[in-house]
């Protein structure tokens, strides 16, 4: 679906622009999604903070995530010594952010709703600030 990755990029590009609007130093990892060993989307920092993000965003009020896919982001995170941060953008509704552990467990995934992400997640100056 070369309109998921694209969609994927753009949400990517957007929240690396809303980190540097704060003074945070952000790259997009190249080939994530696609490549072995590409386990998060952004790296961002500043002193003393050193964050990798995995972007997520969905159209509808639930959004699921393979177990796999979250064991290596945290084994990423790990390594680089980085905080593991999920976004997630619902449908007009910005960007929260929460901790993997704030993921719910359905089965062979974890997944986040709408309703949860607004009570458990944060806005990124709540985040981050």
């Amino acid at each position: 679906m070369p309109g998921n990755k694209a969609k994927g990029s753009k949400a990517e590009r957007e929240l690396c622009e809303i980190f540097i609007e704060n003074s945070y130093r952000a790259v997009r990892v190249a080939g994530s999604g696609v490549m072995e060993n590409a386990d998060c989307d952004i790296i961002a920092g500043k002193k003393g903070k050193k964050y990798c993000i995995e972007a997520k965003s969905s159209k509808k009020p639930v959004k699921y995530i393979t177990k796999k896919q979250i064991e290596e982001f945290i084994i990423f995170s790990e390594i680089f010594k980085l905080t593991p941060v999920i976004a997630l953008r619902f449908n007009r509704e910005g960007w929260l952010f929460v901790k993997p552990q704030q993921l719910r467990d359905s089965g062979k995934n974890l997944a986040i709703t709408l309703e949860e992400a607004k009570k458990k997640g944060k806005k990124f100056s709540q985040f981050f600030g």
